[in-house]
């Protein structure tokens, strides 16, 4: 025989509340007393209730979904933060739908269309580079969406991130204070992409408050892969090694982890010959030999901050419109003083 199913009027007499009750702890968890709302998960959770989703979207006209749009799978800091989005969601009872635009704000903007006619109640966006045609149906829609991965207070939406060209800046100025004088700069492709010109806009200002300057030969872009990062080195590298830079500054740790397999092959000995710099932080840069000298990006706190400013606004309380993490540098072995011109090794 088919089991009974279990309803909202099981679990209210189990717990000795209203249905009512039950369905705002459902569809708004904020409104409810955590001693109420751990009572009411405890009965669930013993009696196997599963609540009807097209019941509480219909009654709440909400569907307790977020949607996120990254431009890539392929990369290890989209997915950390997915990660820690997905994991904060699921705690506030939310569902994270996610998809990919390939860094083409067409295709993201046909994917957010498909995740509105699906019902998203919000949605996470990366950078600021976003058609019309986007701002027009989330506008017209009314649905909240939120910018990660950049800072922008000027703007009238939402943002999460750090300033790119601010700690790009900071990255550029510590090589130059090391008594670099000869920089270049494996960057990731900058079109359609705010973060990697932005970074760009930081190496330049560094290099020109100290009278220096971006060698075309010594600026490269690339994708961030590390096949292709090792091409941009190679490419960085071919000319005569008194051509070459003595420190490359590097769009995100996968260019750089690119660079410093290039300069070992090149058999050169990396800081003393030539200093490499990343952006990211991720995890195998502290394990790296040598280390990554990098820029930390709080990649947790910028996905959780971003799901916590759509729950907030949802559920109708005040939420900070823009909120700025803190990307600090982080000195490891891959970057040190430059050779002496005798071509001794710098102490």
């Amino acid at each position: 025989m088919k089991p009974k199913s279990v309803g909202i009027r099981d679990v209210a007499k189990h717990v000795g509340v209203s249905t009512a009750s039950i369905s705002r702890t459902l569809n708004n968890p904020e409104s409810v007393s955590p001693e109420l709302r751990m009572r009411i998960d405890a009965a669930i959770a013993e009696l196997g209730y599963i609540p009807d989703a097209a019941a509480r979207a219909l009654s709440s006209r909400r569907t307790r979904t977020i949607g996120a749009i990254i431009p890539t799978v392929d990369n290890a800091m989209f997915a950390r933060g997915i990660e820690a989005l997905q994991s904060y969601l699921s705690l506030q009872g939310y569902l994270l739908l996610l998809s990919t635009s390939g860094y083409d704000p067409e295709t993201e903007a046909r994917q957010a269309q498909n995740m509105v006619s699906r019902g998203i109640d919000g949605l996470i966006l990366r950078g600021d580079m976003h058609t019309d045609a986007l701002r027009r149906l989330l506008a017209s829609q009314r649905i909240p969406f939120v910018n990660v991965g950049v800072y922008h207070p000027d703007k009238p939406y939402a943002s999460v991130g750090g300033n790119n060209e601010a700690a790009a800046y900071r990255a550029c100025r510590y090589l130059i204070e090391l008594g670099h004088t000869r920089i270049g700069m494996v960057a990731a492709i900058s079109s359609n992409n705010d973060r990697a010109t932005a970074r760009v806009s930081g190496v330049r200002r560094a290099l020109a408050e100290h009278g220096l300057s971006l060698k075309p030969e010594w600026y490269i872009e690339v994708p961030y892969h590390l096949d292709d990062a090792r091409q941009g080195a190679r490419s960085l590298l071919s000319s005569p090694r008194e051509g070459w830079p003595t420190a490359v500054v590097c769009g995100n740790d996968v260019i750089a982890y690119g660079v410093l397999l290039e300069a070992e092959r090149h058999g050169l000995d990396v800081p003393n010959d030539l200093s490499v710099m990343g952006f990211d932080d991720l995890e195998w840069s502290r394990h790296l030999r040598p280390s990554l000298t990098t820029m930390h990006v709080p990649t947790d706190e910028v996905w959780t901050r971003a799901g916590e400013y759509l729950v907030k606004s949802l559920s109708g309380r005040a939420a900070a419109l823009h909120h700025e993490v803190d990307v600090s540098l982080v000195v490891r072995e891959s970057t040190s003083r430059p050779r002496p011109a005798g071509g001794r090794k710098a102490h």
